[in-house]
């Protein structure tokens, strides 16, 4: 059998036309990939499709859940069951690019504990962002830096695509309400020695909605609280 070389964790809700172009995206990548889908009872078929997809390809493996439960906890529960030595997090709706998982291997492979896809570092961006969008996405990430200062490792703390070995991850908890921010907190609480950003362009999502809300943005809020006086 195949061995990966990274297993990404692929949360989903309602990812049913975005799913298989992914995967055949990560699927032409010169590294092998093991593709963790977790699905929220996706009422679109995601969760059946997945199983499908996993049916000719032995580098899938679904988690179906029974209710929509979040970013942070579908990440945790994608844990359990990936099997490679390190682990990445990436959005399924095509905003985040799998060509840049052959370089984040590379840097784990050099001695990096964690690798962040960033926005904020020269060559990275944004596509197709409204004012007001790249407003709160830079406010949040001041936020952070001002008061998690272990968040100021990066540029981009907020970023919803890392890499990282398993063993960053050993004996450290993590809240499965925190939402989307996920990597936030373990920069706040994981005992990180080498921390690499990698530039990316955000695109825009092509299919599907937008989980970026008032819900979210009061969650992140509660999570800047929760963390303070840990990072």
């Amino acid at each position: 059998m195949v061995k990966a070389r990274i297993s990404v964790i692929l949360p989903t809700y309602n990812e049913r036309a975005n799913l298989p172009v992914i995967i055949k995206q990560i699927r032409q990548l010169p590294i092998e990939v093991e593709c963790v889908v977790v699905d929220d009872n996706s009422p679109d078929g995601t969760g059946e499709l997945a199983e499908r997809l996993a049916s000719t390809d032995p580098l899938i493996k679904v988690v179906h859940r029974p209710k929509k439960l979040g970013l942070a906890s579908a990440v945790l529960d994608g844990l359990q069951k990936a099997s490679a030595p390190y682990v990445a997090v990436m959005d399924a709706d095509l905003q985040h690019p799998p060509n840049l998982l052959p370089s984040m291997v590379n840097l784990l492979d050099s001695g990096a504990d964690l690798v962040v896809a960033s926005r904020y570092v020269r060559g990275g961006g944004v596509v197709g962002w409204s004012i007001f969008r790249y407003f709160i996405s830079r406010c949040a990430t001041i936020l952070a830096h001002l008061l998690i200062p272990r968040s100021r490792v990066v540029k981009d703390p907020m970023s919803g695509y890392f890499a990282l070995k398993r063993s960053v991850l050993e004996g450290l908890h993590l809240d499965s309400n925190m939402g989307y921010k996920i990597l936030l907190s373990i920069l706040a609480k994981a005992k990180l020695t080498v921390v690499k950003e990698v530039p990316m362009i955000f695109r825009r999502r092509l299919r599907g909605e937008s989980k970026l809300g008032q819900k979210e943005i009061l969650n992140y809020l509660r999570l800047l609280k929760d963390l303070l006086g840990k990072g």
